[in-house]
């Protein structure tokens, strides 16, 4: 007979240890807890990875334990952030979790990777509560406790004063063999030994098994040596994932340094699986039923008991509530006292941690005129970054080595370096991976608005880190320039040309491709008012006319608006185009009235913010009675019938490009004015 037993429904008085389990230690007891959940979790879904969390509870005993965080709060913000890299061992977080307070009851765990239930496959943030970042794509939670470390520091060479420690916490992460087969951890461990980021601390799990074997299949890396070579602080502690005293010590030893930390541990995927552990099957599959109970044979368990939870285990745990509490009303006595004596940075700090833009933040953006010299939109927007995180002090960022052809220099600012926190130009190096997986952990850990930048066409290796800002809707900026072919001589390997569809594609994703510098303005005005989702900004190399336009360039807010209306009370055509492509859309318009074919010319930098909006909207500014429609953009065209139909005519790319000047290459690519015209006629014709 199976039995569930839970602390939940019994009284304080009453015990629900088993007579087996009343003489093993505490902390045995509750590290077997999490074991034995974790196993019994993934058996009842018939789905998920049960060796590597009873591999590793005993480190998440110790550190659920020892971390600062208050199980009532999630969000306090002094807390110390923790992050499963090893995603796949969700599990190991759930039961700590539950053991240690939040609000994440036994049903859940009893419910793993079923629908609905706040125990998905791999963590996800805001889903349930205690974690702090989405992981599953091996390398990810790396760099996002990369972030989160570089977040903390910075926030406390700003804010915290003599005798006002009001930021002070540190990042635990652990992390896989897969985590550190993938390249994105050589960059994410590069940049922390660089930055010297002492309250970053991770633990290694080196069980040497992978879905298809033995890591030796390919994987002979010397761990330590690398992260020796990167500047971490490494303590390499062999087969000691049991041995609770080693633990304590190499963690102790790792707060102490003020150097990254690589605490490395020989675990035994599966451990007391009589015949799994240390095995591939022990990863990535439920033990079966039989194994289980010889496993729990083996741990002294109840082999009859399914979820069992002793309420020893429990109360131990949830020792962490009380801790935690006091912790917070601790930390907030010491805030209050650090506001009493420095009033303005605490009201500033209060307004970053709440994403609460200072008044007028905006009141220096510039503003160009239709005789202006043509500008490119990457060029405007270096303008209007620096306008407003003059008057933003939360808004921090820099460029993977493209600072100057992104224009994401800030004047005002020096560097972020080991020696200089507070600044807020972060030079990432030539580093794509980290700098967009960092930002998410910046923006995670709250209190900074991140911008990264670089080409456009380099999102190719951006885009894992971009997707998860989008699925946890966190407001990273993107500042992605050279964004066709208009960026010229360069040649393929450089002009996007696929990019575009792709990044639309990504849902809660807001893409905007401004069509002039002023248009560029607006956009940047609009990501700022964007706090729930990432924003990316694709920006011309070239310069491009200010547009002289019939309404103020704020219809970016809705998405898409009329550039230039027709002369008379209905269009035979619409030209819609987006970016560079938008003025030659108005110079065919000029071409077709030769014709005497009356064009409406529309704007559409956003996709994502047109469709928000009601239907009047669209229809004011694609009447659907009006089916002529061609449209204009130096890429691919798959997503554009949503705005043109089925019947209408798309003029971009279906090639790479070439390398060639800008303007031979949008002549030679039938980009023109011309073509356009000719495919208007045609519309109307037909």
């Amino acid at each position: 007979m199976q039995t569930e037993t839970t602390a939940d429904s019994l009284p304080d008085d009453i015990t629900s240890d088993h007579d087996s389990l009343d003489g093993m230690p505490v902390e045995q007891l509750a590290i077997d807890t999490i074991r034995t959940l974790a196993m019994d979790a993934v058996q009842a879904a018939d789905s998920g990875h049960p060796g590597t969390p009873m591999a590793l509870a005993p480190i998440a005993y110790l550190l659920y334990r020892q971390m600062r965080y208050n199980p009532n709060t999630p969000g306090w913000f002094d807390r110390d952030r923790f992050v499963l890299s090893a995603g796949h061992a969700s599990m190991l977080q759930y039961a700590a979790l539950h053991l240690s307070g939040f609000d994440l009851p036994l049903e859940e765990i009893r419910n793993f990777r079923q629908l609905g239930s706040r125990t998905p496959g791999h963590p996800e943030h805001g889903h349930t509560p205690g974690v702090e970042t989405t992981t599953g794509p091996l390398g990810q939670g790396l760099m996002n406790a990369v972030g989160m470390a570089m977040a903390e520091t910075h926030l406390a060479a700003v804010y915290n004063r003599p005798g006002h420690e009001i930021v002070d916490h540190r990042t635990y992460v652990i992390c896989s063999d897969g985590d550190l087969m993938e390249g994105a951890s050589h960059e994410a461990a590069s940049l922390a030994g660089h930055l010297c980021l002492g309250k970053l601390i991770a633990f290694y799990d080196d069980n040497h098994i992978t879905i298809d074997g033995d890591t030796d299949l390919a994987y002979s890396d010397d761990v330590p040596g690398r992260f020796e070579a990167y500047g971490w602080h490494v303590q390499d502690l062999g087969d000691s994932a049991n041995d609770l005293p080693a633990l304590a010590e190499a963690l102790e030893a790792a707060r102490a340094d003020d150097r990254p930390s690589l605490i490395i541990v020989r675990s035994h995927i599966g451990y007391g699986a009589p015949n799994k552990q240390d095995t591939a099957s022990a990863h990535g599959a439920p033990l079966g039923e039989e194994e289980i109970e010889r496993t729990k044979r083996v741990y002294g368990w109840p082999e009859d008991a399914r979820f069992l939870v002793p309420e020893r285990a429990k109360r131990h745990m949830s020792e962490a509530v009380e801790r935690g509490r006091e912790l917070e009303a601790a930390w907030d006595a010491a805030f209050e006292a650090y506001a009493a004596e420095h009033a303005e940075p605490a009201a500033e700090l209060r307004s970053a941690l709440a994403y609460d833009l200072p008044e007028s933040w905006d009141a220096d953006l510039p503003r160009f005129a239709p005789g202006d010299s043509a500008m490119a939109t990457r060029k405007a927007s270096g303008k209007a970054l620096e306008a407003i995180a003059k008057r933003v002090p939360w808004l921090i960022g820099g460029s993977a080595d493209l600072a100057g052809s992104n224009k994401t220099r800030l004047s005002f600012s020096g560097d972020l370096e080991a020696d200089a926190w507070e600044n807020r130009n972060v030079n990432w190096g030539i580093r794509e991976h980290v700098m967009c997986g960092a930002a998410n952990g910046l923006a995670l850990h709250g209190g900074l608005r991140p911008y990264v930048a670089t080409f456009l066409v380099f999102t190719d290796y951006a885009r894992p880190s971009i997707r998860l800002a989008a699925l946890m809707e966190q407001p990273v900026i993107y500042v992605m320039t050279h964004d066709s072919i208009g960026l010229g001589e360069d040649g393929p390997t450089h002009q996007p040309i696929e990019h575009l569809a792709a990044l639309r594609a990504i849902p809660n994703l807001t893409v905007i491709r401004p069509a002039d510098p002023n248009e560029t303005v607006e956009a940047w005005r609009e990501t700022m008012l964007h706090p729930d989702g990432p924003v990316l900004l694709a920006l011309t190399r070239q310069g491009v006319p200010v547009l002289d336009r019939g309404m103020d360039p704020a219809g970016v807010a809705r998405g898409g608006y009329v550039v230039a209306r027709e002369r008379g009370e209905r269009p035979d055509v619409i030209l819609i185009g987006t970016g560079s492509e938008v003025s030659v859309a108005l110079a065919a318009r000029d071409q077709l009235a030769v014709r005497d074919i009356d064009a409406r010319v529309v704007s559409l930098p956003s996709w994502e913010i047109f469709r928000a909006q009601d239907a009047e909207w669209h229809e004011e500014v694609l009447p659907a009675d009006v089916t002529a429609r061609v449209a204009v953009e130096a890429g691919i065209g798959m997503g554009w019938s949503e705005w043109i139909g089925g019947s209408g005519d798309f003029i971009g790319m279906s090639t790479f490009g070439a390398s060639a000047p800008a303007d031979e290459l949008f002549e030679r690519f039938g980009i023109t004015p011309a073509v356009v015209a000719r495919a208007a006629v045609r519309q109307v014709e037909a």
